[in-house]
């Protein structure tokens, strides 16, 4: 078997790779992986290439020790500012898929998905913050600027064009740049695609803004709140089903009843489903009232104090905004609870609850409970405690399930200890070293 490899655009630096990058993520969303020699290629996608996974976050331990991992050619690309290809992959054992690659969890349920003759597209927005680098925790913001600024306050412009120049090498669209609300905050948008495709794209994108942030003498971050008092680090996910080349999310009047009832599951499940989407210690520090993360479990149309906000629209663009996820999820997973949520409330037709075109901050805690309106987790632990009750969301996750779990509870467990050694309350909203140690680098 010849195993193609697809052309880098001119933006490359001109000379064929002689090694190859491996590359897998573990339970967090981190990148993972090895290099091979470029003549090991088609042995990756054929064979496999065995590695111990005992020390992988989230991988069960010892007992996995023998692990395969499985080059997809479809992920080929070579990294334009370096003389090496990259290529993402699946893990096996024993010939059969990993039961804890988030990667493999997500192809599951994309076959799930498409046995119910839907596919599904996602679009994500993933903000960040630049920082500049001083051996410090002490963090010095680049510039002054403020949302869609554009000129004088904002030093970071080439490097955001940097970064889009880039993304066509690894298959990424850029389509908006811009300044975000918080000083030395920032968002670059592309183009949605397939949920796989997507997550492979957000994995992507994270690993070249951070490279392009060093070279230019910052550190990038993706921590959902990294300052307190400023806004955090969102990741929006527009979302829509599809069958051949309809949007069954398009109605004859507005949206139809199948994305009515994918809102509706998603609602139903919210709870559950922040673990995924919001799965770290910080996370909780993002979701407060009073800046635009939302914290209500609610939707509307253009109210982007909810939960699920539906965009305006015109032909087959009909989509959703889900609004609490932020970059520190792992995709896979993430994409994986969310889409089962929705599908069941596709197959149970489950009509949404909590609709609200008002600001729904600005509600008396009576009106909220009137309209239905429950509240997003206040912690980690809260979250786990929902998806532990979530059937649904454990079945989307197979058996990545009792690995997440366990991990994320000793995450929880070692914040607990070290808030009990700082004397700091359980409940504190500021930002604490612990965090700004186990994430400001992820």
């Amino acid at each position: 078997m010849n195993v193609a490899k697809t052309d880098s655009p001119a933006i490359g630096i001109g000379r064929k790779p002689k090694f190859i990058q491996l590359v897998f993520v573990d339970i967090n969303g981190s990148l993972k992986g090895m290099e091979v020699p470029i003549e090991r290629y088609e042995e990756a996608v054929e064979d496999g290439i065995p590695f111990d996974g005992s020390s992988i976050p989230g991988f069960q331990g010892i007992e996995d020790s023998d692990l395969i991992f499985k080059a997809d050619p479809a992920t080929y690309a070579e990294v334009p500012w370096d003389g090496i290809a990259r290529v993402y992959g699946y893990v096996y054992r024993e010939n059969e898929p990993y039961p804890a690659d988030p990667r493999g969890v997500l192809r599951r349920v994309t076959e799930a998905l498409e046995k119910e003759g839907f596919k599904a597209y996602v679009g994500p927005e993933p903000e960040f913050y630049l920082f500049k680098k001083n051996g410090t925790w002490e963090l010095h913001l680049p510039d002054a600027g403020g949302y869609f600024d554009l000129v004088s306050l904002d030093r970071a412009r080439e490097l955001r064009r940097e970064v889009a120049l880039y993304m066509p090498a690894f298959g990424l669209t850029p389509e908006v740049l811009h300044h975000e609300v918080g000083k030395g905050q920032h968002e670059i948008d592309f183009r949605y695609d397939e949920a796989l495709r997507t997550a492979d794209n957000i994995v992507s994108f994270k690993y070249m803004v951070k490279a392009v942030a060093e070279v230019h003498g910052y550190h990038a971050t993706f921590m959902p709140k990294p300052i307190y008092g400023f806004p955090g680090n969102g990741m929006h996910l527009h979302i829509s089903l599809w069958e051949g080349d309809e949007n069954v999310f398009v109605g004859e009047d507005g949206l139809s009843e199948t994305a009515l009832h994918f809102i509706g599951g998603i609602l139903r499940h919210a709870r559950a489903l922040a673990a995924l989407t919001n799965p770290t210690v910080n996370s909780y520090k993002r979701l407060v009232p009073g800046y635009e993360a939302p914290v209500y479990i609610s939707w509307g149309y253009r109210n982007r104090s909810a939960l699920i906000r539906v965009p305006a629209f015109k032909g087959k663009g009909a989509r959703i905004e889900y609004r609490c996820p932020d970059p520190s999820a792992n995709p896979y997973l993430a994409f994986a609870a969310v889409l089962m949520a929705g599908l069941d409330g596709v197959k149970k037709k489950t009509e949404p609850e909590g609709y609200a075109e008002t600001n729904v901050y600005e509600m008396s805690e009576a009106e909220r409970g009137r309209l239905g309106i429950e509240t997003l987790p206040e912690s980690l632990k809260e979250a786990l405690e929902a998806v532990k009750k979530d059937d649904v969301i454990r079945k989307a996750l197979g058996d990545a399930y009792r690995n997440f779990v366990e991990y994320k509870g000793e995450e929880w467990e070692s914040y607990t200890e070290y808030l009990k050694s700082e004397g700091l309350p359980e409940g504190t909203k500021k930002v604490t070293e612990w965090e700004l140690e186990r994430y400001f680098y992820v």
